[in-house]
């Protein structure tokens, strides 16, 4: 393993200079590549294919032959059996026997291997390039070394003509630029070649990750053209992978198709995260509740891609329904219940007048009690979540007739189902005193209500209950005092929060204070 390949395989970004991508100058080959296997596995990560159509390597072939002065020039690569042209200038021909091959001796040494007349040479005198057709009489071969200094080859030029003397200084100096940018080129080809390998490795791995996860996931263009469907898919519906957002139509549910459409369209057009819930058709025919999400990705220059997920939810929103059904069945019973009790203090209370206004005031409590379980029941409740939609309910029975009495103003909260009861339990007993004893027992008296959320960043809502009336207040200190201390039960120990009362020349003023986050659980 190179070093470059260690680097891109580590995704780092390296600027590699000559003395990391090229054996130093003027060593020998590293003889523990220099075993045929070995240097044999080096040479397959170049690639020779695409090194034999390389234009920049033919480019340094033609040169070598116009340098030296010969008509034949080659950039040579030794492999087991024969020896391959990557580029060649006069040959015509895309190599020889390796056991022809003069760049099988050159590539083992650091030196030029130069034989001025090969006729001369006891070494190279039988040698077939030599007896043979093409008549091989001079030969310069300038050793091909990868970065391990494993021997790949050599850079060659050859006349059919004794050259004494062999190369000029000049040529000898050019060739040896000349091999150095062979094995530059071929390096940058072999990382680039590595990168790509890298990138396609990493993909396959990347895709067979997705293809093994549980729910379908997807990448789409702008348009909602799919570029990528993961296997799930095919698995899950029976169908083959879907070219566009259309396609996937018939895998939903009739009745969730239009709505499933109208929001991704929406979200195409808007390029805004979607998210859903729909009804999927598998490959058996039952269909499951699944969760669909996709988010926009914007790419450089603009370019958006898609990126989608399809998760089976079918067990947990059969679950869900289960206890929605179970929940409003309980609600319905609980509220029966209300009724039954409340039926039950009329005919007890039935001819005996003397238990007739502890009996009212059981009833109305009972009914504000019912009126606080439609904000929490699931379903068929009031759907109201909002504090000043409880106290327009709970305080209608005095508005009379031109609903005139009860002024509701300021800011709205938020209601949660714990919160419902004990907040009707104080607007109940503060509308039911003011009823007996306050505004509400003349006729032009009058209650507001302001809600106001703290202007700071508390955590506080404050309720200001203010009664008026032409007349004085004619509460005793009795009742009061039970009223405070049913209020501090609810506020304080309830809901956490805090209230004061006081008595001005018109009437009685509340002021309550709670902490939202109370309201909302």
């Amino acid at each position: 393993m190179s070093r470059e390949e260690v680097s891109i395989r580590d995704g780092a970004t390296v600027i590699y200079k000559d003395e990391t991508i090229l054996w130093p100058e003027g060593r020998d080959p590293d003889p523990a590549f220099c075993g045929e296997d070995d240097r044999l596995s080096v040479l397959a990560s170049y690639g020779t294919e695409a090194l034999s159509q390389d234009p920049e390597l033919q480019q340094i072939a033609d040169f070598a032959a116009k340098l030296c002065d010969v008509p034949y020039a080659s950039v040579t690569v030794v492999e087991r059996t024969r020896q391959v042209f990557l580029a060649q200038t006069g040959l015509n021909r895309d190599g020889t026997p390796r056991s022809d091959s003069f760049c099988a001796h050159a590539m083992l040494q650091h030196e030029p291997l130069v034989i001025e007349d090969a006729t001369q040479d006891p070494k190279f005198a039988d040698n077939g390039l030599v007896t043979g057709v093409m008549g091989l009489r001079f030969y310069a071969g300038f050793p091909l070394i990868s970065s391990e200094g494993a021997p790949l080859g050599a850079l060659c030029v050859i006349d059919t003509k004794p050259r004494p003397g062999g190369l000029t200084q000049f040529q000898t100096e050019g060739m040896a630029v000349l091999a150095r940018s062979t094995m530059r080129r071929m390096s940058q080809l072999r990382l680039g070649q590595s990168a790509i390998e890298a990138v396609e490795r990493r993909e396959a791995d990347l895709r067979d990750m997705i293809d093994s996860v549980p729910g379908i996931a997807w990448t789409s263009d702008s348009d909602g053209n799919f570029t990528y469907v993961n296997a799930r898919w095919k698995e899950a519906t029976g169908l083959d992978a879907p070219t566009g957002v259309r396609d996937c139509r018939t895998a939903l549910h009739p009745e969730d198709q239009d709505r499933a459409f109208e929001g991704l369209h929406a979200a195409l057009n808007e390029q805004s995260l979607f998210e859903d819930e729909w009804r999927i058709k598998l490959a058996d025919g039952e269909y499951r509740w699944v969760q669909a999400r996709a988010v926009p990705v914007v790419r450089e220059g603009h370019e958006v891609r898609w990126f989608g997920t399809i998760i089976d939810i079918d067990r947990a929103y059969r679950l869900s329904e289960a206890r929605d059904l179970l929940a409003n069945e309980l609600s319905h019973r609980i509220k029966n219940i209300f009724a039954v009790v409340s039926g039950l203090i009329s005919l007890r209370s039935r001819g005996k007048p003397e238990i007739k206004p502890f009996a009212d005031d059981l009833n109305s409590a009972i009914r504000a009690l019912g009126t606080a379980h439609d904000y929490v029941r699931p379903g068929d409740g009031r759907g109201a979540d909002k504090l000043q939609g409880l106290l327009r309910d709970l305080l209608a029975p005095y508005e009379g007739g031109k609903g005139e009495r009860v002024v509701i103003s300021g800011d709205d909260v938020d209601i949660g189902a714990r919160a419902a009861t004990p907040l009707a339990l104080i607007f109940h007993e503060l509308a039911t005193n003011a009823a007996k004893y306050g505004a509400l027992s003349t006729e032009d008296g009058k209650i507001t209500i302001e809600i106001k959320l703290a202007s700071n960043e508390a955590d506080e809502v404050c309720v200001f209950w203010r009664e008026s009336s032409s007349r004085d207040d004619n509460r005793d200190g009795e009742v009061e005092g039970f009223g405070s201390r049913m209020l501090r039960m609810a506020i304080e120990g309830q809901l956490r929060g805090s209230f004061s009362r006081s008595f001005s020349d018109t009437g009685l003023d509340v002021d309550i204070a709670f902490p939202l986050s109370a309201l909302g659980s």
